[in-house]
């Protein structure tokens, strides 16, 4: 009988297969190695199941079962690594009720990552990026400007306040993931939350593409002398403002929808017509 076999089984026996360290230990991973793996296809995904491979031994010690949890986790998965760490102690405390035989199916876990990695995100990436590094690197600049020694030892703020954060939100996601799954599974409504979760998910992401992608047009056209010129943009800003992004994204989500894409295609695509709509003077 293996180490892991013998784990698992003690863990059973006690009710408890994983602890607190172990979740502290999944995140710190996540967070040095979330950035490492990025593609197109996944973005953070093979940093969160690298994180999640010690874990997943511990819980399962069937060959299968350790497999099918890894492909689980191999789908496309983006978050902001600070903020979003209650996701990871969230689906450990997932993993772990379905390795003790709850009727969690993959979906759920799936769909609980995809629900919530979007508004986290959005949370995280307003405190931890807009407001807390701004901060930060203004006072190292302007220590370092003086000539003070200690400017550049005060970039460390930002890590070590993104650590202790992150180790203290996993552990918190962790412990109401148990206690809110038991929860969940006994009354049925797991359906509604993860329904509810994607749909405040695809909320958060129109809002971010709404914010973050900038398409206009310059063009304007003259018809007569003395006349104001006819600016298209003024024009399709006064129908819907943000048309033009609007339909940027509501395309390539058409497009992603189509079997079969290949997205390194679609990537060289967006930015050839980029290219030609700069030089043309498009856009």
């Amino acid at each position: 009988m293996t180490e892991t076999q013998n784990v698992a089984e003690t863990g059973q026996e006690t009710g408890k297969l994983i602890t607190e360290k172990d979740v502290r230990r999944n995140w710190l991973t996540y967070y040095m190695v979330a950035e490492m793996g990025i593609s197109y296809e996944r973005l953070q995904a093979l940093g969160f199941t690298t994180a999640m491979i010690p874990i997943l031994k511990k819980l399962y010690s069937d060959p299968e079962d350790l497999k099918e949890a890894l492909k689980r986790h191999l789908v496309f998965y983006n978050t902001e690594a600070v903020f979003g760490s209650p996701v990871n102690g969230i689906v450990i405390a997932m993993e772990e009720q379905k390795a003790k035989g709850e009727p969690i199916t993959d979906k759920s876990i799936t769909g609980m990552k995809t629900g919530l990695m979007g508004p986290l995100a959005g949370i995280g990436d307003s405190i931890d990026w807009a407001t807390l590094k701004p901060i930060i690197f203004a006072l190292a600049a302007t220590l370092s400007a003086t000539g003070s020694i200690i400017g550049p030892f005060v970039l460390l703020l930002l890590p070590l306040i993104q650590i202790l954060v992150g180790l203290r939100l996993s552990v918190y996601g962790y412990r109401a993931g148990k206690a809110s799954i038991r929860e969940l599974l006994h009354s049925g409504r797991i359906k509604e939350l993860i329904a509810g979760a994607s749909t405040l998910g695809l909320f958060m992401m129109g809002a971010l593409s709404s914010t973050y992608v900038k398409l206009s047009t310059p063009l304007q056209f003259n018809f007569g002398s003395g006349n104001e010129p006819f600016v298209l943009q003024k024009i399709l800003d006064g129908i819907v403002p943000g048309l033009l992004p609007l339909l940027a994204v509501l395309g390539l989500y058409w497009w992603l929808n189509k079997k079969n894409q290949n997205f390194t295609v679609i990537m060289l695509v967006i930015i050839a017509i980029s290219i030609i709509g700069a030089i043309t003077g498009i856009f």
